[in-house]
């Protein structure tokens, strides 16, 4: 596969019939909640999961999301959906990037991006990222410095 950055963790997903729209082919909609669930994949595999939240009243929420949509895809094909931690500040912000990638020909069906910000989940407001959060993710983070 031609990944954007080296070792993606990647989801796999496989478009339903209700993933696809009247045009025939997969809604948009379901990339943004395939994203949501392989970045809870990630966090999960580097030791984060939602209990790790709440225990430490604190969460990496979406600040702002954006997404390209390349290619259609269709019901039933085999896609890889990659992420990567591409950027911190190391206190209060992250992005988190993806890739989609159709399997039968390695191409490039979608990229997402998102600035996310450490909040307090009792509050809602931004707080300095825990040492937890620091110690998981921190270490992953890859460099998209030539990336625009």
């Amino acid at each position: 596969m031609n990944w954007d950055y080296p070792q993606p963790h990647i989801y796999r997903v496989t478009p339903q019939g209700d993933d696809i729209d009247g045009l025939d082919h997969t809604n948009n909609a379901v990339y943004v909640r395939w994203c949501e669930q392989a970045g809870w994949s990630h966090s999960e595999a580097l030791g984060l999961d939602l209990a790790a939240y709440r225990r430490l009243d604190r969460a990496m929420a979406i600040g702002r999301a954006e997404y390209d949509y390349v290619l259609p895809t269709g019901l039933g094909e085999e896609l890889l959906l990659g992420t990567w931690l591409c950027g911190t500040d190391g206190r209060l912000t992250m992005e988190r990037r993806f890739q989609l990638v159709r399997a039968r020909d390695g191409a490039t069906v979608m990229r997402g991006r998102w600035h996310l910000v450490c909040i307090e989940i009792g509050s809602g407001k931004p707080r300095r990222m825990p040492p937890e959060f620091c110690d998981a993710y921190l270490p992953v983070v890859v460099s998209a410095a030539n990336d625009s």
